[in-house]
């Protein structure tokens, strides 16, 4: 976690403010993002039509396909393709890619900021959309045999902030994308016993997962390492809003509350996702 003071020294796209954003640096992306849309995963989607007109919500993703994510960028060309890209929606990315990464510069001028409360806050304050994914890195890394199920890793900070900031969150689920690699198994806590035995974490940083996958252009990698997807088709859909009885501070700090939104949401989504590859396979 970042020291306020951390925080307050800035660096050229470090993801600490939503001015970064550039709408002529996202319309420069567009046909790249239209041919891997209609001709690398031939891209199905459908309910759109769930999306406000001019409301600020909440879009809450289940993470798939290792670090390349494929469905998050098919999901940013539809956006930008139904409402232009004047209409800003921002997404939260892990602290760890911050980390890791020598440069964000493209990401953030797409919308790309820090996985922290105070900077979705901020996005909504301005009227703005935001894009989470909850599970993070487990959820982008889990096995195979789960690629069909919603896994947020019990993160509940994004019910909080909805309720805080009285947002409907409206999810966002897909199939085909966790098969762009085949994640075999998890060893983090193998590797983590490693770590404390003496063995350094490479950038010094924890990569709270440990996979073994099949994908490219390994082949066979060990370790959370970019990946290019596979040519799997893509199938993503936009679910009905999801409106919660109570909104405010209040509704917040009720744990018991909090985690009867969870599960609803958890619980929603996971129909859809069952309802999606039915009609699918």
């Amino acid at each position: 976690m970042l020291t306020a003071n951390q925080q307050n020294i800035r660096q050229a796209y470090d993801g600490w403010s939503l001015d970064d954003r550039n709408p002529e640096v996202i319309k420069s992306m567009i046909p790249l993002w239209e041919w891997f849309y209609r001709y690398y995963f031939r891209v199905q989607t459908d309910g759109w039509h769930h999306i406000p007109t001019d409301e600020k919500i909440m879009i809450v993703g289940s993470h798939n396909g290792g670090l390349a994510s494929p469905d998050t960028p098919m999901f940013m060309y539809d956006w930008f393709r139904r409402f232009g890209t004047e209409r800003s929606v921002y997404g939260l990315m892990h602290q760890n890619a911050w980390s890791v990464s020598s440069s964000n510069k493209l990401a953030v001028q797409c919308g790309a900021l820090r996985a922290h409360p105070k900077m979705a806050i901020a996005a909504f304050q301005r009227n703005a959309s935001v894009v989470v994914y909850p599970g993070g890195a487990q959820d982008v890394f889990r096995p195979h045999s789960m690629r069909d199920k919603i896994y947020f890793a019990g993160r509940k900070g994004f019910i909080k902030l909805a309720l805080r900031e009285e947002v409907p969150i409206v999810p966002m689920i897909s199939h085909g994308a966790h098969d762009t690699l085949i994640v075999l198994a998890d060893f983090y806590e193998q590797t983590k016993q490693l770590n404390e035995w003496g063995m350094p974490w490479l950038f010094d940083v924890d990569p709270e997962v440990f996979p073994i996958y099949i994908g490219l252009p390994w082949g066979l990698a060990i370790g959370p390492l970019p990946n290019f997807p596979l040519p799997v088709q893509i199938h993503t859909r936009v679910c009905p809003p999801i409106v919660f009885e109570r909104y405010g501070r209040e509704a917040a700090s009720d744990r018991d509350y909090v985690d009867v939104c969870y599960d609803l949401v958890l619980n929603q989504m996971q129909k859809e996702l069952d309802q999606l590859v039915l009609s699918v396979e």
